[in-house]
């Protein structure tokens, strides 16, 4: 007969499977039975893949029955069977409780039961199954398991696999699994744990091919006295060639393959934050910082008061987003750096806040001529707010970009405890201010700037037009997550609030401005009312659009490539990211550079991040990356790491990469 244990988990709870991964506790069953009467081993069904942060689990979700075969003695003369189970399980969300549990049933011996017979079929349904045909066998290389399975269906070949191995402190759960088919021979390698604690004779492995779950007992070829010992991870030095520099002389980089030390991270991403200055999504904030240093360029104690208030403002812009950033990732999403971009209110919000200062500057609109003397004026009386302000602006608009050095330390970051992840980001917040900060406290600089005159004025109307610029971007990447509606729905909204800035900010509206502002603010009303539904939801055809010659990115896809023999380009991207946009249509449109994709018969793949996408997400974390842009090379070995390029493509960069495949 069967029992089982039926646990009903709380949504985005779970407990775990027989190897619980980087953490947890599989569940444990202590019977008390009659004389004779044996309870064997969980039956355990195929568990899901459970990741948290830089770590992997392994577990179930929503509803599992865990069965067990009880097997009674035939001359068992009871009219009924006593069961009592101990239980003792871990929960877990974000934090884990232990639980446990004192059951008991008194089940007639002469009554067939039935009652759960579909849970227990389900159950059963779920279990991976052992097929007579199938043989593997592992042995070990460089520090990895190589797991190769022979006789599997027909149907399951060039399949995409997943791999649970059953043995608990043995390998890497964490790391990639590079997998590929010789023929029907399916191959996987599993990096053995720095902590490995078992050396197995049998090595279990569940494969998972899609909804087909198969259990394999492969033979241990290698005997565990000659493999060596997997060094844990040391604290690295200073060495492009594992951090994301040029490690090559084709110009391309490895995917990481060890970590960084805490302090060149803290290096790469003070480097980082400076090269960030230098990035198109940067330049509209420029116009800010030149506009604040022509306005106070000689007045010291103010423009070095205002170079540490700027400073202020970024570093801690940064710090704020990046604790954002790290609790949602602990609670279980698939976010990056620059995700807030990812939500079109956000992007609706920056672009009202940019049409704002753009007006402002042009001199359509003041606050003087709305608000109180005593608070419109205070914006004159403290520019420190002023430098403030720019600098969380300059980060608003800067994250979503990735500079050189900055995609490795953040990607290292991310799989830190929260107060070494967040110096990691008040380290690139304080590289991006540092050159301001400098410029400010160097006399020399000011005294390069004529003094304040009429010329100003002129200058501040044209500061305006970045300003404009940026909000057509910020349309553009809208309009790519909720379609040409969406976009036209915020480019009305736009203009009311353009009418409402001058109705009530502009002097020479003078004594018109209660007849036309009362009106304008219905009128706003209405456009609010209109708008914002539209932006709340995504048009199915919004950021669909694939050039000529590119298809969708999926890790599936991906495989399938490598499988036939083709290398594979893989451009991580998304529509709020200009970096990206920019080597889009220079360096990956290039005539030279397409030839060279084509001589290679190079598969060409986009992963658009502009909206939200776990399967995106998980992807750039395996690459040691976690934001866009990210430009990966796979060659048609599928043991072979992929090789990352620069953020900032150059021709000859791609062209010796792919000649070197």
């Amino acid at each position: 007969m069967w029992l089982g244990l039926l646990i009903r988990h709380q949504p985005e709870w779970h407990t775990y499977w027989r190897n619980p991964g980087d953490s947890g506790l599989p569940t444990m069953l202590k019977w008390a039975l009659p004389a004779g009467v044996k309870a064997g081993e969980i039956d355990w069904p195929t568990p899901v893949r459970l990741p948290v942060g830089s770590l992997l689990n392994y577990g179930y979700e929503g509803t599992v029955l865990l069965p067990v075969p009880v097997h009674l003695p035939a001359d068992f003369a009871s009219n009924t069977l006593d069961i009592n189970l101990r239980a003792d399980w871990l929960v877990c969300k974000i934090e884990c409780i232990p639980e446990s549990g004192d059951f008991t049933l008194s089940l007639p011996t002469d009554t067939p039961i039935r009652a759960h017979e579909k849970a227990f079929a389900a159950a059963f349904a779920a279990r991976p199954v052992e097929l007579p045909d199938v043989k593997a066998v592992a042995h070990a290389d460089a520090g990895a398991i190589v797991l190769r399975v022979e006789g599997l269906p027909a149907r399951l070949v060039g399949e995409r696999a997943e791999a649970f191995a059953e043995t608990i402190g043995l390998i890497e759960h964490a790391a990639p699994l590079q997998r590929r088919w010789h023929g029907d021979a399916w191959e996987g390698r599993l990096p053995l744990s720095p902590q490995r604690s078992a050396s197995p004779e049998i090595v279990p492995v569940v494969l998972v091919f899609g909804k087909d779950s198969i259990r394999v007992e492969a033979s241990m070829a290698t005997p565990w006295s000659e493999v060596a010992a997997v060094a844990p991870k040391p604290e690295q030095t200073f060495d492009f060639g594992k951090y994301g520099a040029s490690a090559r002389n084709d110009g391309s980089l490895v995917a990481p393959q060890a970590s960084l030390s805490f302090t060149v991270a803290l290096l790469f991403a003070f480097v980082g934050g400076l090269l960030l200055n230098l990035m198109p999504c940067v330049f509209p904030v420029l116009s800010l910082k030149l506009l604040g240093f022509a306005d106070h360029a000689h007045e010291r104690a103010r423009l070095v008061a205002g170079g540490f208030a700027y400073t202020a403002g970024v570093l801690l812009s940064f710090i704020a987003l990046a604790g954002l950033l790290l609790a949602l990732r602990a609670a279980g999403e698939q976010l990056g750096w620059g995700f807030q971009l990812q939500e079109p209110g956000f992007v609706a919000a920056l672009a009202v806040l940019f049409t704002l200062i753009g007006l402002n500057l042009a001199g359509v609109f003041q606050l003087r001529a709305v608000l109180p003397a005593n608070i419109g004026g205070w914006q004159i009386r403290h520019p420190l707010a002023d430098a403030f302000f720019t600098g969380v602006i300059a980060v608003a608009i800067a994250s979503p970009c990735t500079a050189p050095f900055m995609g490795a330390a953040l990607g290292f970051a991310i799989g830190l405890p929260a107060t070494q992840a967040l110096l990691v980001f008040a380290s690139l917040g304080l590289g991006m201010a540092t050159p301001y900060l400098i410029a400010s406290l160097i006399p020399a600089v000011a005294r390069a700037l004529p003094r304040p005159g009429p010329w100003l004025m002129r200058f501040k109307i044209l500061m305006a037009f970045p300003m404009f610029a940026t909000v057509v971007w910020l349309i553009w990447v809208l309009g790519m997550q909720t379609g040409i509606d969406g976009a036209a729905a915020m480019l009305a909204l736009l203009v009311v609030i353009a009418f409402v800035a001058w109705v009530w900010g502009s002097p020479a509206v003078g004594k018109a401005r209660l007849a036309l502002g009362v009106p304008a603010i219905f009128v706003l009303g209405v456009a609010l009312a209109w708008a914002v539904p539209m932006l709340r939801e995504a048009s199915p055809d919004a950021g669909s659009a694939i050039e000529q010659g590119w298809e969708p990115w999926s890790a599936q896809r991906v495989a399938e490539y490598r499988a036939q023999g083709r290398p594979v380009f893989v451009d991580f991207t998304a529509a709020w990211c200009v970096t990206c946009q920019y080597n889009k249509r220079t360096t990956l449109a290039d005539v030279r550079v397409l030839e060279a994709f084509a001589g290679k018969n190079v598969a060409l793949l986009r992963a658009d991040w502009t909206s939200r996408d776990a399967a995106i997400g998980e992807a750039l974390t395996h690459l040691g990356r976690s934001g866009v842009p990210v430009y990966a090379l796979y060659t048609v070995d599928e043991f072979e790491p992929p090789r990352l390029l620069s953020e900032l493509l150059t021709v000859d960069e791609v062209r010796a990469a792919v000649v070197a495949l």
